[in-house]
């Protein structure tokens, strides 16, 4: 029974309270059932922290820093300075381990000659072919086509020579016949090369005369003193002994530009202060080249327009003074002719070669005019050798003349 008092209720009317039950006892755990064994239960610790004991002051110590720490550092690896620079240093011996090897070059493959020369001629064989092209439109041959013809032909700077020859051919083989451009491209490269097959000579370096004397000459911006350079470096790359002398007195430019090129090929170069006398420049050049025993000297000159007497007269002068020291010099006179001049070439030929006595002919900047047939004009007229044409400003774009390879690519035949 329990233990509880009656209440005020109770005690009134003399009842006894009714027991009340007693709580049922929840069922026990499996751990304390007793067919099994009872297992202590552990203490539970207790939660107020241990007073922490002060840490030991830190020692210096000579022995370096372990390599790796038992516990990581906080954040990743990557952000700590000991990994950064753990990293770059292993990276600086991959570095140093490696083979250095060169960055690839972007260089545009090397040209031949021949597809220089094409590109050089481009624009002229390009206006040839399109006028060609525009008279020969599916129609058979004819009287007035042929006249159409050589009036394209000459407005080329072929020559009225020339542009009947390849008329006259025409007409004999194919008159009343069907004809394409490329018909007459053919007879055009046909008869060019015929043209320039005879003025196609090498110049050749008499190795029994030293030194060889090549005086070059040419109008104002003709490209005399690059062409030197370009000669220079082929005739050192032969092996020859070569030494250049600043002729163009008149020009401060031209004496420093023809050094530069002196430079370059290691071939000395002979100058004076700009305004010096050229004649006295070309007795001392010819005498100093004479001692040293060069192979070639080449003697630059003032440029000067043909129709220029007294201009005319001092390059004599310079030819009478270098006679005086080798009276067989100059044993070559080369006249450098800008394409880009067109029919004022012809002159500049029949003026220079009368007061100079020209030898050979130098074609330059072909690449930059569609005038280029005016070499044929030349060719044919006074058959004098053309030795070297340049579609270019660097060295390897002067070379020796070959009358095939310019047929071919001014009549646009690769």
């Amino acid at each position: 029974m329990s233990d509880k008092k009656p209440g005020f209720f109770q005690r009134l009317f003399g009842l006894e309270p009714t027991p009340a039950p007693e709580p049922t006892p929840p069922p026990a755990p499996p751990e304390t059932r007793p067919d099994r064994p009872v297992e202590p239960i552990p203490p539970v610790p207790e939660t107020v922290p241990p007073t922490p004991e002060p840490e030991p002051e830190p020692q210096p110590s000579s022995a370096p820093p372990p390599a790796h720490q038992d516990l990581p550092p906080p954040g990743p690896p990557e952000t700590t300075p000991d990994y950064i620079e753990e990293v770059e240093e292993q990276a600086a011996d991959r570095r140093d381990s490696m083979p250095i090897i060169p960055a690839p070059q972007t260089a545009a493959p090397q040209q031949g000659w021949f597809q220089r020369l094409a590109t050089g001629l481009k624009r002229s064989s390009d206006n040839l072919s399109t006028s060609i092209t525009s008279v020969f439109t599916k129609r058979k041959l004819d009287a007035a086509t042929l006249d159409e013809l050589e009036d394209v032909l000459v407005q080329a700077d072929l020559g009225i020579d020339t542009a009947m020859a390849i008329t006259d051919t025409l007409r004999r083989d194919r008159f009343d016949k069907d004809v394409t451009g490329e018909d007459v491209r053919a007879v055009l490269a046909a008869e060019v090369e015929k043209v320039l097959g005879p003025v196609a000579r090498p110049l050749a370096i008499d190795p029994s005369k030293k030194p060889f004397v090549i005086l070059m000459i040419g109008v104002n911006g003709s490209g005399k003193t690059t062409t030197i350079g370009k000669l220079a470096q082929k005739f050192s790359a032969e092996g020859k002994s070569v030494m250049l002398a600043a002729g163009d007195t008149f020009r401060a430019a031209a004496i420093e530009q023809l050094q530069v090129w002196g430079q370059r090929t290691g071939a000395p170069v002979i100058s004076r202060p700009a305004g010096a006398d050229a004649s006295g420049l070309a007795f001392d050049a010819v005498t100093q080249a004479r001692t040293e025993g060069r192979d070639v000297l080449i003697i630059d000159t003032a440029g000067r327009l043909q129709n220029r007497d007294e201009l005319m007269n001092e390059l004599e002068k310079v030819i009478r003074v270098i006679k005086k020291v080798d009276p067989e010099a100059p044993h070559a006179t080369l006249l450098t002719l800008d394409a880009t001049t067109g029919q004022n070439a012809l002159k500049q030929v029949e003026i220079f070669g009368q007061r100079a006595g020209v030898t050979g002919l130098v074609m330059t900047k072909l690449d930059g005019t569609a005038r280029g047939g005016i070499l044929v004009a030349i060719a044919r007229r006074f058959g004098l050798p053309v030795h070297f044409i340049g579609v270019g400003e660097g060295v390897n774009d002067l070379e020796p003349f070959k009358a095939l390879d310019f047929a071919r690519a001014i009549a646009g035949r690769e």
